[in-house]
């Protein structure tokens, strides 16, 4: 369990840092994000889900 908590805090460290570092961008990304196709958008997720899966696969194989 402590594994999964520190994995989400560094998540959301990674994940705050545009929004902190740059409010003014990250707010213009975010209206311009709404003129991307939906399909897109999954196929981005998608990728992103399997990269990361991935990753944590290589991890666990390599360093276990």
């Amino acid at each position: 369990m402590g594994y999964i908590l520190a994995i989400l805090g560094a998540l959301l460290v990674l994940e705050v840092i545009p929004y902190f570092a740059f409010p003014a961008k990250a707010k213009r990304w975010a209206t311009q994000v709404q003129d991307v196709p939906d399909r897109v958008l999954r196929i981005i997720g998608a990728a992103s889900m399997i990269t990361g899966l991935l990753l944590l696969y290589a991890k666990r194989l390599l360093w276990g």
